[in-house]
C-alpha cells in the first residue's frame, strides 16, 4: 500500500515514515511543503494520503487545500488528516462528497500505533477515522433548538456522534452497553427524523449524516 505522507515538523515526518515503513506500507513520498504535497499527490496517485493541516509556506490550511484539490482531480482519493487543530469549515468539505475513505485525527490523541495505523488502513479501505473531538467539534455548531437536530432525544444525539465516529450498530451497543437491536431501533429513528436513507454501510452513513448536517452552514 502508498504511502504520501505531509508533516513540516522533521522528527514527526521522519517517526511517521519508520512507523509505516514497519507495518508493511510503501512510503512513497514524505514531504513538508504544500507544492511539494501537491505535485507528490498528483504524479504518484498513493493508495491514502496522510496530510497535516497547517503546511509551509504560510503554515495555514495549505494540507487540507492539496487534499482538496487532489480528491477534485482524483474523486475518492483517501485522505487521513493528522492535526493539531480542528479546521471545521475544510474538515466538513472533505467529508460532503460522500465518497472514499476520509480521516481525521488529532495528534496529542493519538496514543500509540495501532491506533494509527489502524485509522491508515481503515481509510485507504474506504472506511472513515474520526477523533471524537473533531466529531463533537463538527456537530457542535447545531445547537440543541436548531434545525436539523432539535427533534432527536439525548439517546439518538449520543448515538449520532458515535456513529460519525464510524462504528457499526454492533460497536455502538457494546459502547453504550445496550443491546444492538436498540442501537438498530435509535439509528432507523434518527436516519427517518433527518430524511436519510437508511444504510448498514458504516462509511455511506457516516458521511451522509455528516454531509446533511452540513447543509445551510
Amino acid at each position: 500500500m502508498r504511502v504520501v505522507l505531509a508533516e513540516d515538523l522533521f522528527l514527526l515526518r521522519d517517526g511517521l515514515v519508520r512507523m509505516l515503513q514497519a507495518f508493511g506500507f510503501e512510503v512513497a513520498a514524505a514531504v513538508e511543503t504544500g507544492p511539494e504535497l501537491t505535485r507528490a499527490l498528483a504524479e504518484l496517485e498513493p493508495d491514502v494520503a496522510v496530510v497535516d493541516v497547517r503546511l509551509p509556506p504560510t503554515h495555514t490550511d495549505e494540507g487540507l487545500q492539496c487534499a482538496l484539490a487532489a480528491r477534485r482531480a482524483r474523486p475518492g482519493l483517501p485522505v487521513l488528516v493528522l492535526s493539531q487543530h480542528v479546521e471545521q469549515l475544510y474538515a466538513r468539505e472533505l467529508l460532503a462528497d460522500g465518497t472514499g475513505g476520509i480521516g481525521y485525527l488529532l495528534k496529542d490523541r493519538v496514543f500509540d500505533a495501532e491506533q494509527f495505523i489502524d485509522a491508515v488502513r481503515r481509510v485507504a479501505a474506504g472506511g472513515t477515522a474520526m477523533d471524537p473531538q473533531v466529531i463533537q467539534q463538527l456537530l457542535s455548531r447545531r445547537a440543541a433548538g436548531d434545525r436539523p437536530l432539535a427533534g432527536l432525544t439525548p439517546r439518538e444525539l449520543e448515538v449520532l456522534e458515535l456513529m460519525a465516529q464510524g462504528r457499526s450498530n454492533a460497536g455502538i451497543a457494546a459502547q453504550l452497553v445496550v443491546t444492538e437491536r436498540a442501537i438498530a431501533k435509535h439509528t432507523s429513528n434518527i436516519f427517518a427524523k433527518l430524511g436519510l436513507e437508511v444504510s448498514d454501510d458504516d462509511n455511506r452513513r457516516v458521511l451522509a449524516v455528516l454531509a446533511h448536517l452540513d447543509r445551510d452552514r
